[in-house]
């Protein structure tokens, strides 16, 4: 069953997609479409993650920690196959088929940590490029599985048409979110959020805060999942605070332009070249973004925090690089320092501003899934300059 259904071809996780079964509350069909467009998608990303890990070597899957999640990654699809084999038609079938996402979405919480865990452990075992090909590809996988299940969970609780009781969702009209998207997402708002939590990091380790600038067009917005942006601009703001201390130039702003950019409108339902999912055939409710909105927006994030070594900088997207000095080095028990015991949780307190390596490749990975993408243009000696790029839908 593992082999048949990871030779299939796995769909991409696109935000039209996750738009297209409109506002909350979902009337009753909606809601059913959505939970058999969910379970088209994820028993197929399941097994190709197990059929990844099997292809691993044996010593390194053999390794107590990535057994672990190749159990799990078992265990998840055992209890989705009884529902694959047919479709959800009531609300008692979506209803636990909604319980058991949710327990897969916690199942799967931790696994990360646990996964680059058992890399560290078997290092002898297998090259770092390999390392890095493979968690670059699982991280992408795990982001669009665990998206389309929080999705359907996020619908589930906002519209809940299976309350008979008078307790059910009231529709709020200012709300601008499909489930776990946001359809009028203001980056800026992203980046106040995250300046204030890094700023408190930053003068916790280092008795002071740079300040932060925004500049550009700070009224922006666009489609997008407000957790995935809190992420990436989180770890990008660590780098830029750490540096920019490190080198004595905390008088100077951090300097962070938003711009929209001058893409053409998303492709339509009918240009996007991937076969309908099971679910989607006679959807109802459906929400087309205006042709006419922003579909992309470019963030920079400026520093004068010396910018990166030339001998360092061909290292930055590699899971086996390390931003961490000598001295920080010989305080870790372990010795190993790289972007593997970051994510392991093996270096110490995960709040900390050191050792941020691994902050670029899994904020790439995060930008990358719909499209975006993270360049890092260095000035050494002077600053660094980092540009996000995100893809979404505007505002719908």
């Amino acid at each position: 069953m593992i082999k048949s259904l990871a030779s299939q071809p796995g769909h991409y996780t696109l935000l039209l997609w996750q738009t297209f079964h409109g506002r909350p509350p979902l009337s009753a069909d909606t809601l059913l479409s959505s939970a058999n467009f969910t379970l088209s998608l994820l028993p197929i990303r399941l097994a190709h993650r197990i059929q990844a890990l099997r292809n691993l070597p044996f010593i390194v899957v053999s390794n107590p920690n990535i057994a672990r999640i190749y159990n799990t990654y078992v265990h998840s699809l055992s209890t989705l196959l009884p529902y694959q084999e047919r479709r959800i038609t009531n609300l008692d079938d979506e209803i636990q088929f909604t319980e058991v996402m949710a327990d897969l979405v916690q199942t799967h919480s931790n696994t990360i940590p646990i996964l680059a865990r058992g890399f560290l452990e078997c290092r002898k075992y297998i090259s770092p490029a390999d390392v890095t090909r493979f968690l670059d590809e699982h991280l992408r996988a795990r982001i669009g599985t665990r998206l389309i299940a929080e999705q359907h969970i996020a619908l589930h609780l906002s519209s809940q048409p299976h309350c008979t009781d008078g307790s059910g969702y009231q529709q709020d009209s200012s709300s601008t979110h499909i489930g776990v998207i946001d359809t009028a997402l203001r980056p800026a708002e992203i980046i106040r959020n995250c300046e204030s939590f890094v700023s408190e990091i930053c003068e916790l380790k280092y008795g002071v805060r740079p300040t932060v600038v925004i500049d550009g067009q700070p009224d922006t917005r666009l489609a997008h999942v407000p957790t995935h942006l809190e992420y990436i601009l989180t770890e990008l703001l660590k780098n830029a605070f750490r540096a920019t201390v490190e080198r004595g130039k905390e008088r100077d702003p951090i300097e962070i332009t938003i711009a929209a950019s001058p893409d053409p409108p998303p492709p339509s339902l009918k240009d996007v070249q991937i076969d309908p999912p099971l679910g989607q055939e006679n959807m109802t409710g459906t929400s087309i973004p205006s042709t006419s909105l922003i579909p992309g927006v470019t963030i920079r994030i400026r520093d004068r925090g010396g910018g990166i070594p030339p001998e360092t900088l061909p290292n930055i997207w590699a899971y086996s690089f390390t931003t961490f000095g000598d001295e920080e080095v010989s305080d870790l028990s372990n010795g190993n320092t790289d972007a593997l015991n970051a994510i392991s949780g093996a270096g110490g307190d995960s709040s900390s501003l050191a050792g941020l390596g691994y902050g670029l490749p899994l904020g790439r990975a995060y930008a990358e899934h719909f499209g975006g993408s993270v360049v890092v243009q260095s000035l050494w000696g002077w600053g660094t300059d980092v540009y996000l790029k995100l893809k979404g839908l505007g505002k719908i």
